[in-house]
């Protein structure tokens, strides 16, 4: 992906470690997505909170490492780092156990997040984050600012409201959601519409949202973009497991879009970014551009 603007992006919530039957990896939605946007040649700040331990010193270790600014990564002295017990079925789908009180349940922001967020062209925020009203007040702070917003949907039962999601949604320039969430948040706002496109209409009725995408896993992803609907179908991969794969795929479509890439083209890379995601193990595998157009080219063939 060539991009002719740095795009200056700012990715707020939990950074943790996903603990995996074999051994752990560094993780959390809105820390993956700020990985892939840094690779694709963006300038990233993270804002979260790790505990003053050694999990903490590991995940800032790896991120500064990584080319992404860490200063807005505070420590907390009460409360430890993040864990997530992953467990992946034998379709390498997985399932969450998230430990709380964890210290990006407490992020509170500094003079320097403020100045981040007030120059960010993107700040990117989840839903997850919301489940502790310190964090929750943060982000609420961070969301006056006068930035592209995307809303990550990120549904972990029983870590959120309908009405924290809907509010949310209303915040955002941008939001994404898997299938499944887009029919349940859609039939808790009232609708009794059964197909994807059509709660995607009604989801833009409601809140006035004209940008937004559906990911459908091995089926690819629809994209509503200024109103306009675009598809991917899909590319064919054997799964590793799924951890990372939809955060990857948000990442590089909005790299895309805001770049001011073709609509269908941003979803047709950014579906096959999370492909090879999905095709590997963890989160934030290395993903070259050979392997990309590789795979996409396999298809158009």
């Amino acid at each position: 992906m060539n991009t002719n603007k740095k795009i200056k992006a700012v990715s707020f919530g939990e950074v943790l470690w996903d603990v995996f039957p074999e051994g752990k990896k560094i993780g959390g939605a809105p820390l993956n997505l700020a990985l892939r946007m840094q690779s694709l040649g963006c300038e990233v700040a993270m804002i979260s909170c790790v505990g003053n331990d050694a999990d903490g010193d590991d995940i800032i270790t790896y991120v500064a490492a990584q080319g992404l600014d860490t200063e807005s990564i505070i420590r907390s002295e009460d409360y430890p780092t993040g864990l997530v017990n992953v467990t992946v079925n034998e379709r390498g789908s997985a399932s969450y156990e998230i430990s709380y009180p964890s210290a990006w349940d407490k992020i509170q922001l500094t003079h320097y997040a403020h100045s981040l967020a007030e120059h960010a062209d993107v700040i990117i925020y989840g839903s997850l984050v919301c489940r502790d009203n310190v964090s929750k007040s943060a982000l609420e702070a961070l969301l006056k600012y006068d930035s592209y917003k995307v809303f990550d949907v990120n549904l972990r039962p029983p870590h959120y409201t309908q009405n924290t999601i809907v509010d949310l949604m209303k915040s955002a320039s941008f939001v994404k959601f898997n299938d499944e969430e887009l029919l349940e948040i859609a039939a808790g706002m009232g609708s009794d519409f059964t197909s994807l496109e059509e709660n995607m209409d009604f989801i833009t009725q409601r809140t006035g949202i004209a940008s937004m995408c559906v990911t459908r896993g091995k089926h690819g992803a629809l994209l509503m973009w200024e109103g306009k609907l675009y598809n991917n179908d899909g590319y064919v991969v054997k799964v590793a497991d799924t951890v990372g794969a939809g955060d990857s795929f948000l990442a590089s479509l909005i790299v895309g879009l805001v770049s001011g890439e073709e609509p269908q083209q941003a979803l047709d890379y950014s579906c096959a970014i999370g492909a090879l995601v999905a095709a590997a193990p963890g989160a934030n595998p290395d993903i070259t551009e050979e392997q990309v157009h590789d795979l996409m080219q396999k298809t158009v063939e």
